[in-house]
């Protein structure tokens, strides 16, 4: 019927049928201002001067109106001044409906900066945590292999000592090695999609617990496997899904005491299997709950006790478990320990 941002001299009175009105946010979005019926009128404004259309009007039914020109109806307002007076008091209505949508537009875009801005906030805040994460993480074991080596090289260390001397050095840049390669399988895992073929997970989780098992003894932690079935096969890749259990396992490990047991349950329920690690460690307060998926959030320290990583783990196993379209959840009290459901 009319387009916004045309300049045009003719007055509508919709007499039967039904039109839509809507105008565009933002110079992209249409936004639907109202409805109008039998009995509404539209395009007042094109009477009385020549400003673009405010609003753009399309007939969704057959419809029939009454149109009336600038021509015409100047002539009736000058015989007639009680439609000069209503035609005031509907353009101010107008207009004040023009204002109230112009405000609430300001307070949404209001929002919506605000919005962006915090998210800016966040994600600085996020790089430079990564940033003086990485910096130390990567300083403290390149410092330790770096001045062991150089002892050697300076002819500091007796035959003696050099095999454990190497094997500490051996270690630093073992953890040099991990780190790189799980930011590097972070980074891997959001360009490319691993191709899928059959796992017998059962036997999955036996080698991820194996992998652990040394680490495990030497905090004095012992691991058992809980599972019914003799075979339990789901589609998924086998490195990255190993990377995951991994992963948790060795959070769950790691956050034990001494002389505590780590539970690892498969078993299979409706419309998938479900994986569980119960520890009866330390425990997640509820404050750092939410956190705990969060990329480099790690605790550091419970009482005198001081925990090495970089806070990936959790953050590498969500992923996963996730493009293998399943859901992994966590639920833990301080003190109390820690399970870790994961369902594929």
């Amino acid at each position: 019927m009319c387009v916004e941002g045309a300049v045009e001299h003719e007055f509508y009175v919709i007499l039967g049928g039904r039109v839509k009105v809507t105008k565009k946010i933002n110079n992209e979005t249409d936004r639907v201002l109202n409805y109008l019926g039998q009995g509404d009128f539209f395009g007042e404004m094109g009477l009385i001067h020549d400003a673009p259309r405010a609003a753009t009007v399309i007939a969704e039914t057959d419809i029939l109106v009454l149109e009336v020109d600038e021509i015409g109806f100047n002539q009736v307002l000058e015989e007639v001044s009680t439609i000069s007076m209503a035609m005031v008091k509907e353009v101010s209505r107008r207009l004040r409906d023009n204002d109230d949508m112009a405000i609430e537009d300001l307070r949404e875009k209001a929002s919506e900066l605000a919005i962006a801005y915090q998210r800016l906030a966040e994600l600085d805040l996020a790089r430079r945590e990564f940033l003086t994460t990485i910096a130390h993480e990567l300083r403290t074991p390149l410092t330790s292999a770096n001045g062991y080596m150089s002892a050697i090289k300076m002819g500091m260390v007796g035959d003696d000592d050099l095999a454990q001397i190497l094997d500490i050095v051996s270690a630093n840049l073992d953890r040099l090695t991990m780190l790189t390669n799980d930011i590097l399988f972070l980074q891997e895992m959001e360009l490319i999609l691993s191709e899928f073929e059959s796992i017998n997970l059962i036997s999955l989780l036996e080698q991820v617990i194996e992998s652990e098992r040394a680490f495990a003894e030497k905090i004095g932690v012992s691991i058992d496997l809980e599972c019914d079935l003799d075979e339990v096969m789901i589609s998924g890749d086998v490195a990255s899904l190993e990377k995951a259990f991994k992963a948790i396992l060795n959070n769950a490990i790691k956050f034990s005491f001494s002389d505590g047991r780590v539970l690892v349950s498969l078993k299979k329920e409706k419309g998938g299997v479900v994986v569980q690690i119960l520890d009866e460690g330390i425990g997640v307060s509820e404050e750092d709950l939410p956190h705990i998926f969060t990329r480099f959030w790690r605790r550091e320290k419970f009482e005198n006790r001081l925990f090495d990583g970089v806070g990936l783990g959790l953050s590498i196993a969500k992923q996963v478990i996730a493009q293998h379209g399943g859901e992994i959840n966590v639920e833990s009290e301080e003190g109390q320990g820690t399970k870790v459901t994961v369902l594929l």
